[in-house]
């Protein structure tokens, strides 16, 4: 079993001491650091090669917006995910948080197992980011009405196949329920997933997920 390497960065200590007991509690999770500012979480990524870092969006010194952004930049820290934490699922300041880099995000009151769950997707490539409150959020932030145009608008550079993949995407489904919809077998939605991926230089889904609504291909609101 590989062993899930996870830095916790929290402003609050008790916080970062029930997420440690938690954490450690899993045979396949470990706490390699914590961190009571966003500095300290960038400076404890560089020496402790987490796999993944928890981290709070509002703390002191360097908020984890920024850590977020400074650790996406750093090629050495390439491999490093990100899941925010943040206090409502609606807090704007989550949707910077995704665009600085991090591959999503949970709120504080999430369930013990779900946040275990949420550590083992991110860290295995996978966005997490769940479609109601991701609408919700950025609805919150744009105001604009919901419509959905797979074959035209969006990012340049990409086939009306793949902007139809995106759309999906952008919507929160997995590879293997956009090879569903579009009658394509899970290989097939995989490959047009990364090519997308590569095309628009994004780091992972979430990054996908803010292009699409950014680019007008998706605009959010309630479906």
């Amino acid at each position: 079993m590989t062993t899930i390497r996870v830095l916790l960065a929290d402003d609050q200590t008790l916080v970062r001491a029930s997420f440690a007991m938690l954490v450690e509690s899993a045979a396949d999770l470990e706490v390699v650091g914590q961190a009571g500012t966003g500095r300290e979480a960038l400076e404890l990524a560089r020496s402790a090669r987490a796999d993944l870092i928890v981290m709070d969006i509002r703390m002191p010194d360097l908020d984890g917006i920024e850590a977020t952004r400074l650790i996406a930049q750093d090629e050495d820290l390439a491999g490093v995910k990100v899941l925010v934490l943040t206090t409502y699922d609606t807090d704007e300041h989550v949707l910077e948080a995704l665009r600085a880099g991090a591959s999503g995000f949970l709120v504080k009151d999430t369930r013990p197992a779900e946040l275990l769950d949420a550590i083992r997707t991110v860290a295995a490539g996978e966005a997490l980011l769940s479609p109601g409150p991701t609408a919700r959020l950025i609805a919150r932030v744009l105001r604009t009405p919901v419509h959905e145009t797979p074959a035209t608008g969006g990012p340049d550079g990409l086939s009306t196949r793949e902007r139809q993949v995106l759309c999906l995407v952008a919507r929160g489904l997995s590879n293997a329920e956009i090879a569903d919809v579009l009658e394509l077998s899970p290989l097939t939605a995989k490959t047009h997933v990364s090519r997308i991926m590569g095309k628009l230089s994004a780091r992972d889904r979430a990054q996908l997920v803010i292009a699409a609504y950014e680019s007008g291909l998706v605009t959010p609101g309630t479906t």
